[in-house]
């Protein structure tokens, strides 16, 4: 395979040139991006609507890069989560979560994670590499299925706040939105779609520049640097003040609101004081606020916030006019909760294991 070139790399218009140098006519390009993205071939075989030649001139020249289950869980809550192997040894997870009211995928864009934030079990790993667009796909197609095999439900949203720092993948992640939004791929709209960052400024205005139609969440936790450079390594390089800048200049060039996601810790960043400089922050765009129920992992250095203090929190962001969701964490009894991902370093070997 070293030989050989990932054909999922390639734009609609990339695989016309490909195409053309196979001495094949330009309308083949768009039959093998349906296969490819609609039909989820995973070998140039299943592409049935082309030529043996052809087919062949295919295998002897790219490869399909597609991803496969290693494991799966299923919580109480109905949540699934999904442990994907890319590559011999590197694992990423999904996870599906279903309520009431969407069904949302969970996805990974990076094998491991480099920033190390000390809440998540994920910033407990090293970096492997980036996912590719097509990596990053594969598991928005296997969560939607599952959606509709499984509980007979549509997906209706796609959030990229699973391992990995998005906008360290830039390239990837963006070319894997464009897949999932386009007629001829997954047709789905970039308003269901969530793209999380832990807070890169320069990446942050590099999106407003690309004008995105998907939406943006910014991993926040704490609205002064003392307290964030304590959960964050990132803040360091990337102070509250860059990020309101960036923030400023992404809305300019979007016009879309921001997502703060705020992790609420127990006497850490639930007390009024912190709402209050939350809701200053928030000022500085259109927004919405998710307070999010933290979920414990091994190191037990955080705990989760006091239910009373959190609904006094909720109400005092209120109270100023601001859009406020208490997030309520599901498939902690998985490890598949918001920051759990990677929390247990063990690897379930059966076909499926139901939690009850």
């Amino acid at each position: 395979m070293n030989n050989l070139t990932n054909i999922r790399n390639f734009t609609l218009d990339e695989l016309k040139v490909a195409v053309a140098s196979l001495s094949e006519k330009p309308f083949r390009a768009k039959q093998i991006y349906e296969w490819l993205w609609q039909k989820n071939a995973g070998t140039f075989e299943e592409m049935s609507s082309l030529g043996k030649s052809f087919r062949e001139k295919l295998e002897q020249n790219y490869f399909i890069d597609k991803i496969k289950l290693d494991d799966q869980q299923i919580s109480s809550d109905k949540t699934i989560k999904c442990a994907f192997e890319v590559e011999k040894g590197q694992v990423v997870e999904g996870v599906l979560i279903p309520t009431k009211s969407r069904t949302t995928a969970c996805i990974s864009s990076q094998v491991g994670c480099s920033l190390a934030c000390a809440f998540c079990a994920t910033g407990k790993l090293k970096l492997m590499r980036n996912l590719t667009a097509g990596e990053i796909v594969d598991q928005v197609v296997y969560l939607r299925n599952q959606a509709e095999d499984r509980y007979q439900q549509n997906l209706t949203n796609i959030v990229y706040m699973g391992m990995g720092e998005p906008l360290l993948n830039y390239k990837n992640v963006l070319r894997s939105t464009e897949i999932l939004c386009s007629e001829d791929g997954l047709g789905i709209s970039p308003r269901r779609i969530t793209v999380s960052t832990a807070g890169i400024s320069k990446m942050i205005k590099k999106l407003g520049d690309d004008e995105v139609k998907f939406n943006l969440a910014l991993s926040l936790h704490a609205a002064n640097d003392e307290k964030r450079n304590k959960l964050m390594e990132i803040n360091e390089s990337n102070n509250l003040e860059s990020l309101r800048e960036a923030l400023i200049y992404f809305h300019e060039k979007t016009a879309s609101r921001v997502t703060f996601e705020y992790i609420i810790f127990k006497d850490f960043n639930d007390n009024l004081e912190d709402a209050q400089e939350l809701a200053e922050f928030a000022k500085c765009v259109p927004c919405k606020i998710n307070i999010i129920e933290y979920n414990p992992i091994d190191d037990g250095i955080y705990q989760q916030a006091d239910s009373n203090k959190v609904a006094a929190f909720a109400s005092y962001l209120e109270d100023k006019n601001l859009i406020v969701n208490v997030r309520r964490s599901r498939g902690k009894d998985i490890d598949a909760a918001c920051g759990q991902l990677a929390n247990k370093n063990k690897t379930i070997k059966s076909e499926e294991r139901i939690l009850k």
